[in-house]
Parts: structure tokens; C-alpha cells; sequence
């Protein structure tokens, strides 16, 4: 008998006799729509039931990994096929699916149950849903089964961490001798609350190395780092001084270059309303680009007014006629 299906069979016989509602309603499938599925479908709850039950008895039972949990009999058989826990042969315990038209195709599966025990040709099994509304023994041939699964065949090795390692033995970290080697063979170690003098050498001493190491290979790096920047910037200043000195013309002295130096340049005088109306063209020149914004009708009425204002001052100043 298979070791797991004997687990669901325990669980199968206690509810033997458990018959949907009138709707539908079971309570396998209230229980897998609101602990299986993921989107809390209430569809569940009046779906046909035959593997929702066996995912509920795995539950119970607490061999879901090795069962596993499914409401599709289609995606159940080819579940234990991916897990190399299907066959063609018999055997108490183990998960059967049925086609009945009898084409053997695990695509046509139609229904589930348990082999309870097998007698030449016919299966006495436990099923859900059976005769469309009951969990009840079923008596069927061979000849509508598609395949079994079997649970104890499923493989189910927790997972363990691909860095992981056993933590090391004290025999690791400390040199066997021979006092050492009859303490563990007769006598168990007394226990201290103190870490051994080897262990807290050996700690010292393992600390001492990777600093080693890592001063190393830091002095390493750093003497592989350039020295200067990769880019390099001229920089001008009163002390550059050009490789060949500039030929001044004949007709230019160093004396004439003194005398400029020390000479002053006047420039010609603006007039006042000029150089308002410089400042204008400027001001203007700068929000141009903002004419088409309403909250310069202010601006543009107050320029205006400004203009014809200043006009009259100039023309009624002396000297800007």
C-alpha cells in the first residue's frame, strides 16, 4: 500500500457519507476557494468536487506536498507524471483517474477517487462526488482508468540554501590528539562557559590573516591608481609667456606702447533720452518672447504712457532739443 494514500484513506473513510447541499454547496470547496485559491473564487464552493476533496484530506493529513493540491483532475494526473510517481498498475493508496469513455488519454481524465483495494480486474475505491453528489465507495474496472498516482513516490526533500553548509565539527578547528581522541571516544567533554584556548586562537589568528589580505590588496589598488588626472589642463595666466616673442611693426615702438597705455580714450557722450531708450529696446528685447501673455497689457499701456511722458521732459529740457 502506498504509504501516503493510506494517510488520505484514514482521512476518506471518516467522511464517508458526506453528501453536497442542494445549491451545490460543499465544504471542501468553500475550504479550497478560500485556502488554495489564490483569488478567493467563491465559484469553489459549488464546483464539482471529487479532487478537491483529496487536496482537503491532504491538508488533514499533512502530506499536501506529496498529494498535492489541485480542483482540475487534468492538471493533477500530469502533476504526479512530472513528479515520476505515475503507472499503469494497481495498488491500495494510490490516486486513480478515470476517463469514461475509455480512451486511456490523460488529456479526457473525467474523474478522481483512492484505491481502497484491488481485486483482478475491479477497483474498490473512495471517491468524491461520486454518482454526481456523494463521498461513497465505488466499485470500478480497470478498463475506464487512465493512470495512477502514487504519493509515496513524489519526492519531497526540503529545500536548503545552495550556499548553506554544515556548521565545522570541533575535530575541524582543533588538532585530534591522542587525550583529545579518547575524550571523544569515552568521556564527554566537561562544559565550560568559557570558548577554548584553541578556538579563540584560532579566531584570533584567522582575523589577523583576512586583515593581512585585505591590506594587500588595498596597497595593490592603490598603487595601480593613476597618480595624476586623466585630463590634463593648461592653464593661462600673467606667468604663460609665448615660445617666440611677438614682432611689433616697424612703424611701433616699445615707447609708443608705454605711451598708449597711459593715454585716456574719451568716448563720445550719450544723450539722456538715447540712453533710456537703449535701456528700453533692451528691457523689451528680453520679454518679447512673452507678448502673447495676457498680464503684459499692463506693461505694454504703462511703456506707452512712460514714452509719451519722457518725450515731453526731453522736449522741455534745455539742451535735449
Amino acid at each position: 500500500m502506498d504509504p501516503v494514500g493510506k494517510k488520505l484513506l484514514d482521512i476518506a473513510k471518516k467522511e464517508l457519507g458526506y453528501a453536497e447541499k442542494g445549491d451545490g454547496y460543499t465544504k471542501f470547496g468553500d475550504w479550497y476557494g478560500k485556502n488554495v485559491d489564490t483569488d478567493n473564487d467563491s465559484y469553489f464552493k459549488t464546483a464539482p468536487w471529487c479532487d478537491m476533496f483529496l487536496a482537503w484530506a491532504a491538508d488533514k493529513a499533512g502530506v499536501t506536498d506529496s498529494a498535492g493540491q489541485f480542483a482540475a483532475t487534468v492538471e493533477h494526473a500530469k502533476w504526479f507524471k512530472k513528479q515520476d510517481a505515475w503507472g499503469k498498475k494497481p495498488e491500495p493508496g494510490a490516486v486513480v483517474f478515470f476517463d469514461w469513455s475509455g480512451s486511456g488519454d490523460i488529456d479526457q481524465i473525467d474523474h478522481v477517487g483512492l484505491v481502497e483495494r484491488v481485486e483482478g480486474d475491479t477497483l474498490h475505491t473512495i471517491e468524491a462526488n461520486a454518482e454526481g453528489y456523494k463521498l461513497m465507495r465505488k466499485e470500478r474496472s480497470v478498463d475506464q482508468v487512465v493512470g495512477y498516482g502514487f504519493p509515496g513516490k513524489v519526492k519531497t526533500a526540503k529545500y536548503t540554501p545552495k550556499h548553506a553548509a554544515p556548521a565545522p565539527s570541533v575535530e575541524t578547528l582543533a588538532p585530534d590528539t591522542g587525550a583529545t581522541a579518547n575524550l571523544h571516544k569515552h568521556d564527554p567533554a566537561p562544559e565550560s562557559p568559557l570558548p577554548s584556548q584553541e578556538l579563540v586562537l584560532g579566531g584570533l589568528l584567522a582575523f589577523v590573516l583576512c586583515g593581512t589580505v585585505a591590506l594587500a590588496a588595498g596597497k595593490a589598488a592603490a598603487a595601480m591608481a593613476p597618480t595624476s588626472p586623466p585630463v590634463r589642463v593648461r592653464k593661462r595666466g600673467k606667468h604663460h609667456r609665448p615660445a617666440h616673442p611677438v614682432q611689433l611693426p616697424a612703424e611701433v615702438t616699445p615707447a609708443d606702447l608705454d605711451a598708449a597705455e597711459t593715454a585716456t580714450t574719451i568716448m563720445p557722450a550719450l544723450s539722456l533720452a538715447a540712453a533710456h531708450e537703449a535701456e528700453d529696446r533692451e528691457f523689451w528685447g528680453r520679454i518679447a518672447h512673452l507678448k502673447e501673455d495676457d498680464e503684459l497689457a499692463f506693461w505694454d499701456s504703462l511703456h506707452a504712457e512712460s514714452t509719451l511722458s519722457s518725450r515731453a521732459e526731453y522736449a522741455s529740457t534745455p539742451g535735449f532739443r
